[in-house]
């Protein structure tokens, strides 16, 4: 059986030292850097400390993802080999989860065999706001023994409390109504969503929601803003119907390109985020609630080790 009373070791890598060491510290866990090297030919080679414990939590945000993916598959292989009986993955943001259906024949449905590929290689996935559109839950995306999903609408409608009370939150469309409605209920602020009209496949209209606009402060809130334009387009709008101030909060904070100057040409003025992957604009942290859930993970029944790969 698994060595409970060992501690966990925290891995990390060095581009996101910050919020491995705020997760370090929150949970008390010891914590180390898995050392890269890249050859000339752009292969990597890895090192981890030795001996490894029992227990082994990986940190790893998987924005820009294809080169972690490989990352993640030689370090839990490798800790398996090592004799590391219980493998978690602490992944705030979870790369390739938009793909969930074939919508032209020939695609690929990347989220079920990443999802899986994840599941064979760890025992517990912990993640926050995975973009899940047709799929109920973490577990059918990534069907792994401990799947555990934790939300920045909390801590984002916090922030947005001490920054701008009394501010309406708007999501950027009907899929965000239920993220959006559950961090205004948090501090009793009104809510509201755009709603989107598509002309074709490649043109998206956004159309507010039927309120009185002029004079009031309102924050944009959703759950991840890669390039920009939906925000964009509803800030813009926004600002025409008399709007006072019109900010951003989002839990993953991709910005592709030049995503905020798109933002703030729009009318947007404060752009705000969660450490979930790290990027200027981080100002809400999320380690409290990570080192919670993993708490949970680690103290769940032991599991058998699982025998070397």
């Amino acid at each position: 059986m698994l060595n409970v009373s060992a501690p966990a070791l925290l891995l990390g890598f060095d581009d996101e030292s910050a919020p491995v060491t705020r997760l370090a510290e929150a949970g008390g866990w010891p914590v180390a850097t898995v050392q890269r090297h890249r050859f000339p030919d752009g292969e990597l080679r890895l090192r981890l400390p030795e001996p490894l414990p029992p227990r082994v939590v990986v940190y790893r945000s998987l924005h820009r993802p294809n080169e972690k993916l490989v990352e993640l598959l030689l370090v839990a292989r490798h800790a398996r080999q090592a004799g590391v009986g219980h493998l978690t993955l602490v992944a705030p943001y979870l790369g390739y989860m938009r793909q969930d259906m074939a919508f032209q024949p020939g695609e690929v449905v990347s989220q079920r065999i990443v999802g899986a590929w994840l599941a064979d290689l760890f025992d517990a996935v912990i993640t926050v706001d995975p973009h899940l559109h047709r799929v109920a839950t973490l577990a059918e995306a990534v069907p792994v023994a401990q799947p555990v999903v934790l939300s920045g609408a909390p801590a984002l409608a916090d922030w947005i409390a001490r920054q701008r009370p009394g501010a309406l939150l708007l999501g950027p469309d009907e899929e965000s109504a239920q993220w959006v409605a559950q961090a205004a209920r948090r501090h009793g602020n009104d809510s509201a969503v755009c709603r989107k009209v598509r002309h074709g496949d490649r043109s998206v209209r956004i159309e507010l929601p039927d309120r009185a606009w002029a004079g009031r402060q309102v924050v944009i809130l959703d759950d991840v803003a890669s390039t920009g334009h939906t925000v964009a387009q509803a800030a813009r709008l926004l600002r025409e119907a008399g709007a006072v101030s019109v900010d951003v909060a989002v839990t993953h904070a991709l910005f592709a390109g030049d995503a905020l100057d798109v933002l703030h040409a729009a009318g947007v003025g404060a752009v705000w985020s969660t450490d979930c992957i790290t990027h200027p604009s981080n100002v809400v942290f999320m380690a409290a609630a990570l080192a919670a859930a993993l708490q949970g993970v680690l103290d769940a029944p032991a599991l058998p080790m699982m025998p070397p790969a």
